[in-house]
């Protein structure tokens, strides 16, 4: 870590806050902000105290996409350091997927290109009503390759080509009725209910979520009655947490 962290971590009980902190750039990302992010988010991961990682950013925007140096760096880079550079953001969206524990984006301003496929790569999305959300990608001539993968699992084939094909920024209400969005709250009241979703995951078995998570991951993709069998086996293994050992004797002692 450097002395001005482009990434800031902290915990609130049982949920950790990972700030993207380069206020004075939008929170844009760049190569120290990326490697800065994967860290911190195993870090996350190998605590077994935490039940919910919250994405969020300093100032007045969630993320605003590549910076103007990353932007430069691709238009001059080599192939293979171009390869080598998304890669890097893939392996962002990935990890969100493999923490063990719900990752919520709490998004305020704007949240756009990479910025918006970060958000909507965590597993849950909170939106003040002030966000903004949108691929401007195709008005520069790049295309949202790699945040398309995950947009395209969020909302229907059609309402994604709109977004990704058209530039335009849509408000947190209309992203909520896309499906791109699960709750917006109101502006002054944002932080603190942000903190009252993620805190119910507190009240809810830690193995359970991360076993649900994974599989609901897993069988995407999958025929039906592959998934189904895939669930068999899952349904074995929480069976024998001692979450579910503990939950079962509680259930049975108030009969």
């Amino acid at each position: 870590m450097t002395s001005n962290p482009t990434v800031l971590y902290s915990v609130d009980g049982a949920a950790v806050r990972v700030t993207l902190n380069r206020p004075e750039k939008r929170n844009a990302l760049n190569d120290e902000m990326i490697g800065e992010l994967k860290q911190l988010l195993r870090k996350a991961d190998a605590d077994d105290s935490i039940r919910s990682i919250v994405i969020t950013g300093a100032g007045e925007d969630f993320c605003s996409g590549a910076d103007l140096s990353a932007l430069r760096k691709i238009s001059e880079a080599s192939v293979s350091e171009n390869l080598d550079d998304a890669r890097s953001l893939m392996e962002v969206f990935t990890l969100i997927r493999d923490v063990q524990v719900p990752v919520v984006a709490a998004v305020h301003g704007r949240a756009l290109a990479g910025g918006c496929g970060l958000a909507s790569a965590c597993d849950l999305v909170l939106a003040a009503e002030s966000a903004r959300f949108g691929y401007p990608e195709v008005k520069i001539g790049f295309v949202p390759a790699m945040v398309m993968a995950v947009l395209r699992r969020n909302i229907s084939e059609k309402n994604a080509f709109e977004l990704l094909t058209r530039g335009s920024e849509i408000g947190a209400e209309r992203a909520r009725e896309l499906g791109l969005v699960n709750e917006v709250f109101a502006e002054d009241q944002f932080e603190v209910s942000v903190s009252a979703y993620v805190r119910l995951f507190e009240k809810v078995s830690r193995s359970a979520v991360s076993l649900t998570k994974k599989l609901l991951y897993q069988i995407d993709g999958m025929a039906f009655r592959e998934a189904l069998e895939t669930g068999v086996d899952v349904n074995v293994i929480a069976r024998m947490t001692e979450d579910c050992q503990k939950g079962i004797a509680r259930f049975l002692a108030k009969q």
